[in-house]
């Protein structure tokens, strides 16, 4: 299942059109969510995946279980990205109204992601999480981590305290690319003044056109430097000013009221597809390596009846009969089961397109095979093991272009089974394929 096409139908899904309000756009959210809900539970349980790749997989399906639970209790999950030193843990503390996360003068104080529900938000189960600084020295394992963490969150506040770097404008274009919305925090605006900031949220809103919406570039003050106090009273302790995050809380709030279930069944929905994408490319992976398997051992079986059989021409009718077998196995492989006459109906014509296009090895087999009757001594191996060998390189062909067929789901496509085993016949090497077949046969035959 592609990604992009399993966004737009969750988009579907989950927006009601644009006449329907209340009570009836709030049915179509649940009822789209309560669908998306029965498709991850769907690919929880899914028979046909293999125990190894779920094995492989194992932290991805984990995943899938914990939005599973995620949108039971009806959670909006909150990434907290930015530089280090930005004031990430800060903001998380001031929408919180307590000190959940560590806050330290030293780059890198987060060095795992963190989350806390908003004390304010619990009726609206909003999920702050706070992460590394994307530009940590060590940052490559840092910045994964980061990028995991948005990956499965619903929403993304971006924090910088001034103009962007090249770094952080980068860093917005990829968590965009997430298609998770985004919002910018200017921190540290008691810093500035009032003209510097309506400057600087302008320069923001400027350079983030078409990645985020105006009213999500939002000035903040986690952590205001103290006040001194005045100077005829020089014994009085600084004061601590309060925090100023009220506008991006009533945003993320307005955002969880409005679309938050939206949000977490459309992301739980998007990375579903993903892990359908990489269960099907190793389910592809792993029956290609069990092809490849079973064509080398009829290859291998072929070959050495077609060597030993001291009839002429009776060994070429038993090795059309192994490669119909082949093709019966094949097909249990890829899941597209075929019976044995059909096996056969297909072997013919794969053979009858080889014969078009390699009309004189199949003679040279058909000369070897009456030769090998009346020959003696080392040529009868010699000759056995080189017929033996064009039998081994006829069922590669006919194991591969038996194996495109079962991959296209029982389909030559659009150009046809002369097009298909063409195809097949360019891409293998031949004279590798019979070098390593005659010497496999020579050296059976001489064990015997």
């Amino acid at each position: 299942m592609a990604t992009d096409s399993l966004w737009r139908r969750l988009r579907g899904w989950l927006k009601p059109d644009a006449q329907a309000a209340g009570t009836r756009g709030a049915m179509h959210t649940g009822a789209a969510s309560s669908r998306v809900t029965a498709s991850l539970r769907s690919l929880l349980d899914d028979p046909t995946i293999p125990d190894a790749i779920r094995s492989e997989l194992a932290g991805d399906f984990r995943r899938i279980e914990a939005m599973l639970e995620r949108l039971e209790r009806g959670e909006l999950h909150v990434a907290v990205f930015g530089r280090v030193s930005v004031g990430k843990s800060a903001l998380g503390n001031a929408l919180l109204g307590r000190e959940r996360f560590a806050v330290g003068v030293l780059h890198g104080t987060t060095t795992t992601a963190q989350q806390a529900v908003l004390d304010e938000a619990n009726q609206d189960g909003l999920v702050l999480i706070d992460t590394p600084g994307i530009n940590e020295l060590d940052g490559e394992a840092r910045e994964r981590l980061a990028f995991d963490v948005a990956e499965v969150s619903d929403l993304v506040v971006f924090v910088a305290d001034g103009d962007l770097t090249r770094d952080e404008l980068d860093a917005i274009h990829t968590l965009a690319a997430t298609q998770r919305p985004l919002l910018l925090a200017l921190n540290k605006a008691d810093r500035y003044g009032a003209d510097d900031i309506a400057a600087l949220l302008e320069r923001l809103r400027e350079r983030t056109a078409g990645l985020l919406r105006a009213e999500d570039v939002i000035a903040v003050a986690a952590r205001p430097a103290a006040a001194h106090a005045m100077p005829a009273d020089t014994h009085a302790p600084e004061q601590a000013p309060l925090p100023d995050v009220a506008a991006l809380r009533e945003r993320l709030l307005a955002i969880a009221r409005r679309e938050g279930k939206t949000l977490s069944a459309l992301n739980a929905g998007l990375y579903a597809g993903r892990l359908t994408d990489q269960v099907s490319a190793r389910i592809a992976r792993s029956r290609r390596e069990l092809a490849s398997r079973v064509i080398r051992q009829y290859c291998l079986a072929k070959g050495v009846a077609v060597a030993l059989n001291p009839i002429p021409i009776a060994d070429l009718l038993a090795a059309a009969g192994l490669d119909a077998a082949m093709v019966v196995q094949l097909s249990r492989v890829y899941g597209l089961p075929l019976t044995r006459s059909e096996s056969g109906r297909l072997v013919a014509v794969i053979s009858a397109q080889l014969a078009a296009l390699m009309g004189a090895i199949w003679g040279v087999q058909l000369v070897a095979s009456a030769l090998k009757g009346v020959s003696t001594g080392l040529s009868v191996v010699v000759t056995a093991a080189a017929q033996g060998a064009l039998g081994w390189y006829a069922t590669v062909l006919i194991g591969r272009a038996a194996e495109r067929y079962l991959v296209a789901g029982k389909s030559w496509g659009e150009q046809g089974a002369k097009r298909a085993v063409a195809d097949i016949v360019a891409s293998l090497d031949r004279d590798s394929i019979l070098r390593e077949a005659r010497d496999e046969i020579l050296r059976r035959l001489k064990s015997r």
